[in-house]
C-alpha cells in the first residue's frame, strides 16, 4: 500500500471515456481527483454525471494555461484527436514532474513518448512522464497478433466491428443510432489511424477495415493470419495461452468469444482459433471493450505503473470471473 496520494486532472471529461476515468479514479485508495475539465458541463457537479465519484467537485473549463497551473501530479487527456498539443506544451513548460497519459492519436507515434500497452511495452518502461494510450482497435489486433509475428508470412488482415460509443459524443454518421439500426456502416477501409499505429508499433505491415454497428460498447476484431509453416489450432492455442498466462486482463479461450460478454469488462478475450487446410492459414478473434481496455482501464495500468503502484489498483478483476 502507498502512503502517498497522488493528485489526478482529467481533460476533456464529457465523454464516454472520461465517465469512464471518473468511476476508476474513485475507486483508487491512491488517487484524488484534483480536477475535470469539459467546456460544455462546466459548472455542473462531477456526481451528477455518475454514480461514481461522490465529492463536491464540479466540471470546469480550463484552458492549457488553467490546466498547467493546477500542478497536479497526474494528468490524463481524453481530448480529440489533434487537440493535445497546447496542453502538453503548457505542462512541459510548467516543469517535468506532472505525468501525463494521453488517450488521442496525437503522440502514438513520438519516439520521446513511452507507448503504453503493458502487455507487450510493461518492460520497455523507463519512468518516462509522458505517456501516450494505444487506440481500442490497435490494442485488439495488437494482442491478437503478437504472440503469432515471428511467423507471419504476410500482412495480417483486420476485419473490425465497434460499438458506435467508439465515435465519441459529437453527432456524426458513425454514432447515428437510426442510421444505425439494422445496419453495420464501413469506414476508412485502407491508412486508417490504427492501421498506421498497429504496423508501426509491430513492425509489420497491417490491413485495416473498420466498421461500426449498432450496440454500444464492445469491439469483434477478426484476424486473418497468412503463416511460414502449417500449424495445428491446438499448439496455436497452447502458444496463446503461455504468452498471456501471466497477464490478468487477457484471457485465452477455445470458442470464438462474443463482444456482448466483454461489454462493461475489463480485459481481452482472445480465442476462436482455426486453422484452415494445410496449415498456414490461421483466423483469431478478440474482443474488448472499447471504452475500458480500450481506454479507460488501459489508462489507469499506465499511470499505476509509472507511479510505482499495484498495475491493476482500482480495476476489477478479469480473468477470475465469469460471463453472465
Amino acid at each position: 500500500m502507498s502512503n502517498k496520494t497522488y493528485s489526478i486532472g482529467i481533460v476533456g471529461a464529457r465523454g464516454h471515456t472520461g465517465a469512464e476515468l471518473i468511476r476508476l479514479v474513485a475507486g483508487h485508495p491512491d488517487l484524488e481527483l484534483a480536477f475535470v475539465s469539459s467546456r460544455e458541463l462546466a459548472g455542473q457537479r462531477v456526481a451528477d454525471h455518475g454514480d461514481a465519484y461522490r465529492g463536491d467537485l464540479r466540471f470546469e473549463s480550463l484552458d492549457p494555461a488553467a490546466v498547467a497551473a493546477k500542478g497536479a501530479d497526474v494528468v490524463v487527456m481524453a481530448l480529440p484527436n489533434g487537440k493535445c498539443a497546447p496542453f502538453v506544451e503548457a505542462i512541459d513548460a510548467s516543469g517535468p514532474r506532472t505525468l501525463v497519459v494521453d488517450l488521442s492519436a496525437d503522440y502514438r507515434f513520438d519516439p520521446a513518448w513511452y507507448y503504453g500497452l503493458p502487455e507487450m511495452t510493461r518492460g520497455n518502461y523507463q519512468g518516462q512522464k509522458r505517456i501516450s494510450n494505444p487506440g481500442c482497435y490497435a490494442t485488439a489486433m495488437q494482442l491478437a497478433i503478437w504472440p503469432m509475428l515471428e511467423y507471419l508470412a504476410g500482412p495480417p488482415q483486420c476485419f473490425g466491428v465497434s460499438g458506435y460509443s467508439g465515435a465519441g459524443t459529437t453527432p456524426s454518421d458513425k454514432n447515428n443510432v437510426e442510421l444505425l439500426r439494422d445496419n453495420l456502416m464501413p469506414y476508412a477501409l485502407v491508412d486508417h489511424m490504427h492501421e498506421r499505429e498497429v504496423s508501426a508499433h509491430l513492425g509489420v505491415p497491417v490491413e485495416f477495415m473498420p466498421h461500426v454497428a449498432p450496440h454500444f460498447r464492445g469491439i469483434t476484431m477478426t484476424v486473418n493470419l497468412w503463416l511460414r509453416e502449417p500449424v495445428k489450432a491446438d499448439w496455436v492455442q497452447a502458444r496463446y495461452e503461455q504468452r498471456y498466462a501471466g497477464e490478468p486482463l487477457v484471457r485465452v479461450v477455445g470458442q470464438a468469444p462474443w463482444v456482448s460478454r466483454i461489454a462493461g469488462r475489463h480485459g481481452v478475450d482472445i480465442g476462436g482459433f482455426t486453422v484452415a487446410p494445410g496449415g498456414k492459414r490461421l483466423v483469431v478473434v478478440a474482443t474488448i471493450d472499447n471504452l475500458l481496455k480500450g481506454a479507460a482501464t488501459q489508462a489507469m495500468q499506465n499511470v499505476n505503473i509509472a507511479l510505482g503502484l499495484p498495475e491493476l489498483a482500482s480495476i476489477p478483476a478479469f480473468k477470475e470471473s465469469v460471463h453472465g
